[in-house]
């Protein structure tokens, strides 16, 4: 198996009532991908870190295999929540895929 972490910084210049609302969206999306993408197993955003966190949101999936997870890039349901949901708001992406 393998987990799939992303870590996001929303956009300075935007609200707090915007970026939770962004949030939920990303949220929703993302989730929402369980059950129509193969080689999918989980899937779960975190949007409430405690403080001292500098991260906005975390992404955590675990795909059956890197092929599953290659795919997971390219398949369009993830394409279209990554391209209107997500990478229209954040300044900074981080990520780190592993075995486990």
């Amino acid at each position: 198996m393998i987990r799939h972490i992303v870590l996001w910084k929303l956009r300075e210049e935007l609200g707090a009532e915007e970026k939770d609302r962004i949030k939920v969206g990303i949220k929703e999306g993302l989730e929402g991908l369980f059950g129509k993408i193969p080689g999918l197993r989980e899937i779960d955003v975190q949007m409430k870190g405690t403080d001292g966190s500098t991260a906005d949101l975390m992404l955590d999936s675990v795909f059956e295999d890197l092929e599953a997870l290659a795919a997971y890039r390219k398949h369009p349901a993830h394409v279209e929540v990554a391209t209107t949901r997500v990478r229209p708001f954040v300044e900074q992406r981080l990520c780190l895929n592993f075995e486990g």
